[in-house]
């Protein structure tokens, strides 16, 4: 593979000279054109030490406009890295829509290092490359153009290029003693690469090797491969807005106070005229006649506050993070649980994150990312007050994402939970589940009792009309994401008390069990 790079290609200053005017030009145009769509895009560096990649970088940045260019050089994780899921470091600094992420240095970096040292094997090796093109290929999805350079050289001619900046009072610095360390593993280097490139090599995220032995052919070739790339990105986008693609049905419009018929439709059942006959699913499983006395309640929730205090200081003493996930039916009970949960723990050590719309930031991003950016740190809990399982619950139903990105989405969260539970994060998911007339019944006492009301919306009357719609959502949800590291526990919530001390419990169970 590496041979076929080493043909001596090089580019003579006077053609080098005439070509970059007007590739700077049309770099700067194409990228004015970019920040008005929906691509971002990631430029990965990577290849031979020595072979020039911080000088491709600084290229790159004085042919582009600096403000929309973010670089990231990525070394030795910091402490902050180590304490998170090896991906956090990645997931944190992509680049928003319409802007280029440059990494120098990046999650080919340490597969790459471990397999050449022999810390692991081919098996192990293949393993991270998978679980790279998937990534690679959940961002591409999602409309990110990602450009992959490998600078190449020669031993011959990497051993020339350090002994010339060893030589030098003014670039000695740039030589480590890992550089001649990389020097005398350069076989190994080339064989763990090949494989690695030819495994990673794909339609959405395709390779380009550079012969790196002249700087002039090495930057035109880079600027040439990432003007095509921009070009591509904002053509596809003015093909898409000339043709007619479907539109999302309207949302339906609600005033501030939901109507008699509004509240008529929503709490009626389907009449038996137009009933549709449909197959039991996993929630009509869920027994939602058990109750618990007052007295129990009141006697078992201390016991089980002071169990979980005692299990999150132990967590928290051996670094092991929780990530707790609360989604149900709306007046399900969700927050009533999670004040029960928070109360019997140390404030310092958890973080409640309440999931609403995203903000234009999170837009910009690939949905996981604003879910990526609160993962805990080792030790520490996150409780998420409705979750990534948005993607599959209401931007599903109500059409805020297309059938092809919900449907991937149940592989890219499965791999997400995946991730944390790898690193040792515990997973507790809840469903808290109750009848279509409890629903209603709570619905009613929220608009009666003063300081309820805040908690009904129109939102939620809305939403309750498409009750079949959300129940089939939830069914499949449950079905596809409920996995050996991260089942989903289906609670009963029509009896509040008996809901808080099953979460309660169960979660407890599950610390216990990771410790």
């Amino acid at each position: 593979m590496f041979e076929a790079a080493e043909l001596g290609r090089k580019i003579s200053k006077a053609d080098y000279d005439a070509a970059v005017p007007q590739l700077r030009a049309d770099l700067l145009v194409a990228q004015t054109a970019l920040r008005s769509t929906n691509c971002p895009v990631i430029v990965i560096l990577s290849g031979a030490d020595g072979a020039g990649k911080g000088e491709l970088v600084n290229r790159l940045h004085e042919w582009l406009d600096p403000r929309g260019v973010e670089s990231n050089v990525f070394g030795a994780p910091s402490d902050e890295e180590r304490v998170r899921p090896y991906y956090w470091r990645f997931w944190r600094t992509l680049p928003p829509r319409g802007k280029i992420g440059i990494f120098f240095g990046s999650w080919y970096t340490n597969p790459i290092i471990e397999r050449v040292y022999g810390k692991t094997k081919n098996a192990q090796l293949d393993q991270e490359l998978t679980r790279i093109a998937f990534f690679e290929e959940m961002l591409a999805n999602d409309g990110t153009i990602i450009l992959k350079f490998w600078l190449h050289l020669s031993k011959k001619q990497q051993r020339k290029r350090l002994e010339k900046l060893a030589g030098s009072a003014k670039t000695r610095w740039r030589v480590t003693p890992t550089d001649w360390k990389h020097l005398g593993l350069y076989d190994k280097f080339v064989k763990v690469s090949e494989r690695s490139i030819r495994r990673t090599d794909t339609a959405h995220a395709p390779w380009l090797l550079i012969e790196a032995t002249d700087s002039r052919y090495r930057e035109l070739t880079a600027g040439r491969a990432l003007l095509d790339a921009l070009r591509r990105c904002t053509a596809n986008v003015s093909a898409k807005d000339d043709g007619k693609s479907p539109q999302a049905p309207p949302l339906v419009a609600v005033t501030s106070e939901p109507s008699a018929t509004a509240h008529e439709i929503a709490a009626e059942p389907t009449s038996a005229a137009t009933a549709i006959v449909r197959e039991p699913t996993i929630l009509d499983r869920v027994d939602l006649n058990q109750q618990i006395s007052v007295r129990e309640y009141e006697h078992s929730l201390p016991r089980l506050q002071a169990r979980i205090n005692r299990l999150a200081r132990e967590a928290h003493q051996k670094n092991l993070s929780t990530v707790v996930v609360f989604e149900g039916w709306d007046a399900a009970g969700k927050g009533g649980t999670i004040r029960r949960l928070t109360a019997a723990m140390d404030a310092r050590n958890y973080r409640v994150i309440s999931i609403a719309a995203p903000t234009d930031e999170e837009r910009a991003h690939h949905y996981l990312w604003r879910f990526w950016r609160h993962i805990p740190r080792s030790g520490l809990v996150t409780v998420y007050d409705r979750s990534w399982y948005g993607r599959v619950l209401v931007e599903r139903v109500e059409g805020f994402a297309s059938e092809r990105d919900w449907k991937r989405a149940y592989l890219e969260i499965n791999d997400f939970e995946e991730q944390l539970t790898s690193h040792g994060t515990v997973v507790a998911k809840f469903w808290l589940h109750i009848s279509r007339d409890e629903q209603l019944r709570r619905f009613r006492e929220r608009e009666e009792i003063e300081y309820k009301r805040y908690k009904i919306t129109p939102e939620d009357w809305r939403n309750r009309g498409r009750w079949d719609a959300y129940n089939e959502a939830v069914n499949e949800m449950v079905a596809r994401t409920s996995t050996h590291a991260a089942p989903w526990t289906l609670v009963s919530a029509n009896d509040k008390k008996l809901a808080r001390l099953t979460t309660l419990r169960t979660l407890c169970d599950t610390i216990e069990a990771a410790l």
